[in-house]
């Protein structure tokens, strides 16, 4: 997923406080007002509530547009929304380094295309690099995926973020419903809070079906190592996993790998079916379109970071529809296709809860006591740093 650079800090780290109860009712209502005011087919849209000028948007990428996983996810999304709104102009670098490479990237865009808004879709562009084009172009918006921000950042900077502890809880109900052997493999990049929330709400939603069943793990120590990423499959095949899922850049490797073992998997980012169209079954997905979408229609009626019509913070999960499921494979049973179909329904009305105690780490000790719980919006989440009962191999 160009999900992040490691500089000091691992990509896709912790994201402190973006899931706040605040930040989630704020943007919550803010969406409720602008999801239905997209323009019909057939209607041109402007960028600014008196303008019919076009609008030039900047997406820049780490890794290239077609890597099946976290690049593409936000590219198909850009190229969706530049579709829907004819006013808008898009353009797009990939494969930029997170170095002063991407500053140069952006200075282009906005000298030579004219960008009034920057989607820099990894974690490492943010410090320095946007930080510095930010106060070098107050006028130009800097938008960015899954970073938190400080109060002194620029007032032209903000972040957005699509919370994925849902999806990964229903492909964990699929997953187990599927699995003849009551083990599943799960190749994880880097053990760190906003990896490991998805791994527990993957294992936890399988535990709702199977409690008894295991995930077994192997972490391959970065977000892009195909060649390890191969033996992980391989190795979790072995030892009886019969399900693989991963939470890599592109798990292209991982999937078509169980494709031509015969085991079943769960892709990552996208849909990632036409790979594995025998063993894929579903997947867990940014909704980076939606997000997009409210964006052009926030930028279409005249708002902006500046003057607080966009808020610095956006996040949302399943209900706000900035995540989801990937559509059913072939291979799934209309048993498990209810199975997970009753699970969404209760998450989404707040029945049945991912983190709720009592519960156990896979050393024993209780990380939830009983009568506690975790929303998605509580801060708690951010800070996880233990696997749940009933994953394996991980440490």
């Amino acid at each position: 997923m160009g999900q992040s650079g490691c500089l000091i800090l691992p990509r896709r780290t912790v994201i402190r406080g973006l899931l706040s109860f605040g930040a989630f009712g704020v943007t919550s209502q803010l969406w409720t007002g602008c999801t239905n005011s997209s323009p019909s087919s057939g209607e041109s849209a402007s960028p600014t509530a008196s303008s019919n000028e076009p609008m030039t948007i900047g997406f820049i990428y780490v890794g290239p547009k077609d890597d099946f996983g976290y690049n593409q996810a936000h590219a198909d999304a850009a190229a969706s929304m530049a579709s829907a709104f004819p006013w808008v102009k898009l353009v797009e670098e990939a494969s930029i380094p997170e170095t002063t490479a991407v500053q140069e990237t952006m200075r282009n865009m906005i000298k030579q295309n004219g960008a009034k808004v920057i989607f820099p879709a990894s974690w490492g562009y943010f410090d320095p690099h946007s930080l510095k084009l930010a106060q070098e172009y107050p006028e130009v918006q800097f938008l960015h995926p899954n970073h938190p921000l400080d109060p002194s950042n620029p007032k032209n900077i903000g972040s957005y973020f699509s919370a994925l502890m849902e999806p990964a809880y229903l492909t964990g109900v699929l997953a187990a419903s599927m699995s003849k052997t009551g083990k599943l493999g799960f190749v994880i990049p880097k053990p760190i809070p906003v990896v490991l929330q998805e791994v527990n709400s993957f294992t936890l939603g399988a535990k709702s079906v199977n409690p008894n069943i295991i995930v077994q793990a192997i972490v391959t120590g970065d977000w892009s190592l195909p060649i390890k990423e191969v033996e992980a499959t391989n190795s979790l095949i072995d030892q009886q996993a019969d399900v693989i899922i991963t939470r890599v850049d592109s798990p292209k490797a991982v999937i078509t790998t169980a494709e031509q073992r015969g085991a079943y998997s769960c892709g990552y980012h996208i849909n990632e079916q036409s790979i594995a169209p025998k063993g894929f079954l579903t997947g867990v997905e940014w909704n980076w379109e939606q997000i997009y979408k409210n964006y052009a229609e926030m930028f279409q009626n005249g708002k902006t970071l500046m003057n607080g019509g966009v808020p610095q913070i956006v996040a949302g999960g399943l209900k706000e529809e900035f995540s989801k499921i990937s559509d059913y494979g072939a291979a799934v049973s209309p048993e498990a296709k209810a199975a997970v179909d009753a699970a969404k329904q209760q998450l989404l009305s707040g029945e049945r809860t991912i983190f709720k105690g009592e519960l156990k780490d896979n050393k024993g000790n209780i990380v939830i006591p009983v009568g506690e719980s975790y929303d998605p919006r509580d801060p708690r989440i951010n800070s996880i740093d233990w696997y749940v009962e009933g994953v394996e191999g991980a440490g």
